[in-house]
């Protein structure tokens, strides 16, 4: 492939434009190289240009792994499209690689022919000694697979600031990740606009830092201009969408925002109790950020001490939600336990990330379905939705505090590190198109009985202390229905908690069926959950066009499951269950439906790649 060493010398005339459909382009440093930023500055500006896009932030696998070295790599891959994508691409066709250890570990995931630009200042050998180079690899023949651009960057960048007072070289590094911005920017015909835009906001206070890193995305920029290599420049054109006010959004902000739009349905106050855990804690930065719409946050020193005071304001009568990852779920499990046991309504979202123990804070996995299924003494069944996608973090966090006020029980909302920070463009919803949320607080004493149930969804009435007449215990012990009294009879004991499984099971007469993408019979259905949407549909699109009978399930309701889906798998020949663990779903659906499922499971921290479902569905269907 061809290779070239720039410098400001090197001038061409006239730039070439090339159409292009997609790109996915993935950033690529040490953690301080602020590749995050840079990511998430060209998915702004691709999203206001009318792009789809879909992200995939990977962050260091240790806080403070020494600069430099394998463990602090960070990166940021981000697909941009004039066609509608589900994901952030399988691999990326351009990589910008800050220093040697950002080479090492992406080079492998960079598609044959692919770009890689590549900050050569950094390729010392202390620094190729810290990434385990035994040999520098821009002296070799070891890239010849790639279109290989070698840009003095941290030189170019730190003379772009010269002649700013008070700037060291140090303070100039910081900027080359504008640099690099800029560079990127003009290779795919991007403004400029939003970034400067965003940095004189960011740094309003801070004139110098305004100062140095504009110049240096103007001068990244104008390098491109510069630069034989860079003669061909890339258009994405827009993506036509349906008509709306769009924004990007990350799964985590969806949720916020979702749980923020619920309690507003119902007229309520959010209470939020968490203690901070990766990769949940973004929630609780954006629910602080809120106050002003009746949001209280509240940051406990535990665990524990977080759902405690969340159960506390569902008695008070707030919407009381709590964030963790699955770590955290072990630690609140007594707590979620006892508010089964007092029926109060609740949210309990699980960020899911690698385990177990404290496994992979910062990759991604979907180990924590039985955990939550089943990880409380006793029976103690409780709702859980799953988010597909980003946006739809939004919708299933409305939901599962619709489904916690009906049945007045605690819901998990279980989403997982990959929909949790990564982004997609979001279509931001009619507030008067969205169906509130009737609440309706017991006040008559007349006949009042704390356990006293529905006809219709089997919840009981919801009685807030301080009500006149309406005083009550409740507790965790067993107790008799209706009365609420402490009560260790057996048959008291079975019919209660016959009574609170059959209350969630109802919740299948208010759920909606399960559809599928594809053929509504034929050889093979897919079935996923959670943050596998964007590649198991991708992959089946993919054997669509390949002319084979497949079909994509995605279930958002785990429990309970949609009222069709068991006469649904009845209708394909074959059925397969695709997840990050090692087959939490196909074994509830083996042992609940009394079926064999084929299994396709992953649990290295990463999503799934389309090539990989589609692999898969050609393997099962003899085409492999």
């Amino acid at each position: 492939m061809s290779e070239l060493i720039l410098t400001p010398d090197s001038v061409y005339d006239e730039a070439v434009y090339e159409e292009l459909e997609s790109v996915a382009i993935r950033f690529a440093g040490d953690s301080g190289d602020g590749m995050q930023l840079t990511g998430t500055q060209f998915t702004n500006t691709s999203a206001v240009l009318g792009n789809d896009v879909s992200t995939f932030p990977d962050f260091p696998a240790e806080i403070r792994a020494p600069a430099g070295t394998l463990p602090g790599v960070s990166g940021f891959q981000v697909n941009i499209s004039r066609n509608d994508i589900y994901t952030p691409g399988d691999a990326p066709q351009v990589l910008v690689a800050m220093n040697p250890a950002a080479l090492k570990s992406n080079l492998a995931d960079v598609e044959p022919g692919g770009t890689v630009i590549i900050n050569i200042d950094e390729f010392t050998p202390g620094n190729l000694k810290k990434a385990n180079y035994s040999f520098n690899p821009l002296d070799d023949d070891s890239l010849r697979s790639y279109r290989v651009i070698r840009v003095p960057l941290t030189t170019l960048n730190r003379h772009s600031l010269d002649g700013i007072e008070g700037l060291g070289n140090k303070e100039k590094d910081r900027c080359k990740n504008f640099f690099a911005l800029g560079l990127t920017f003009w290779m795919y015909d991007r403004s400029l606009e939003t970034s400067l835009q965003w940095i004189r906001d960011k740094f309003a206070s801070k004139p110098i830092v305004v100062e140095a890193n504009t110049r240096a995305l103007k001068a990244g920029y104008h390098f491109g201009e510069t630069a034989e290599e860079f003669r061909t420049r890339y258009r994405i054109s827009r993506f036509d969408v349906a008509p709306g006010t769009y924004r990007k959004i990350t799964g985590n902000e969806a949720a916020a925002i979702g749980f923020v739009t619920a309690a507003h349905l119902a007229g309520k106050t959010l209470f939020y109790g968490s203690y901070p855990i990766t990769p949940a804690s973004d929630i609780l930065h954006h629910l602080a950020g809120l106050k002003n719409f009746n949001v209280r946050t509240f940051q406990a020193e535990d665990e524990i001490a977080a759902i405690g005071a969340t159960i506390g304001a569902a008695f008070g009568g707030a919407f009381a939600l709590t964030g963790t990852s699955g770590p955290g779920i072990c630690l609140k499990s007594e707590a979620m336990n006892l508010g089964m046991m007092l029926e109060l309504p609740m949210v309990i979202a699980n960020i899911q990330r690698g385990g177990p123990s404290t496994g992979l804070p910062t990759k991604t996995e979907q180990s924590d379905l039985l955990q939550v299924m089943f990880g409380r003494n006793g029976e103690s069944p409780i709702p859980i939705v799953a988010p597909a996608s980003p946006s739809d973090c939004f919708d299933l966090a409305v939901e599962s505090f619709r489904l916690a006020v009906r049945a007045m029980t605690p819901v998990v909302f279980l989403s997982d590190g990959y929909l949790g920070n990564s982004a997609e463009p979001w279509r931001i919803p009619d507030p008067d198109t969205l169906t509130p949320i009737e609440v309706n607080y017991r006040t008559d004493p007349t006949h009042f009985a704390p356990f006293a149930r529905d006809e219709v969804t089997l919840g009981r009435p919801w009685a807030i202390p301080g009500t006149p007449g309406l005083e009550h215990r409740i507790g965790g012990l067993e107790k008799a229905d209706g009365s609420g009294n402490v009560s260790y009879t057996p048959k008291d004991h079975d019919h209660m908690v016959r009574i609170r499984a059959e209350k969630v099971q109802r919740l299948q007469n208010t759920i909606p069926e399960q559809t599928v993408f594809g053929p509504e019979e034929g050889d093979l259905l897919v079935i996923g959950w959670g943050g596998t949407y964007g590649a198991l549909r991708s992959g089946v699109a993919a054997a669509h066009a390949k002319g084979l009978s497949v079909a994509h399930a995605h279930i958002r309701y785990l429990n309970p499951l949609p009222r069709n889906i068991g006469p649904l798998m009845k209708r394909y020949k074959k059925v397969l269950v695709a997840e990050l663990n090692l087959g939490q779903l196909a074994w509830l659906i083996n042992a609940r439906f009394g079926m064999k499922v084929e299994q396709l499971n992953k649990v290295e921290g990463r999503p799934f790649k389309i090539r990989e479902v589609l692999s898969e569905i050609e393997s099962l269907l003899g085409q492999g």
